[in-house]
């Protein structure tokens, strides 16, 4: 199961998640999300764990704890969504339906 936790201290690295985590079971991975323009923590991250049962475990005792000076959220990831499509209908400075009208 892939697990986010968000609102993580800035000091928190991808050992530090992965040892918060391993109390409750195997991980397969950790990984604290970071700018890729400054390499600094974007303040969420990602666990994965093979056992759904202790992912659950861990998602519900360490959902609202507080971590490192701060109350992390924690919950079932989300898959990544597609950004909104761009069909090309957007009308953006054209006259489109507005009537020759300028906003």
């Amino acid at each position: 199961m892939n697990i986010f936790i968000s609102n993580l201290s800035f000091r928190v690295n991808d050992e530090d998640l992965k040892q918060l985590f391993e109390e409750y079971g195997e991980i397969s991975s950790a990984k604290v999300i970071s700018d890729k323009y400054t390499g600094k923590s974007r303040g969420f991250g990602f666990v994965e764990m093979n056992n759904d049962e202790e992912a659950k475990k861990a998602i519900e005792e360490l959902d609202r704890a507080e971590y490192d000076g701060k109350v992390i959220s924690v919950s079932v990831a989300r898959p990544k969504t597609e950004s909104r499509e761009r069909s090309g209908g957007g009308n953006f400075g054209g006259r489109g339906n507005s009537g020759g009208k300028r906003w």
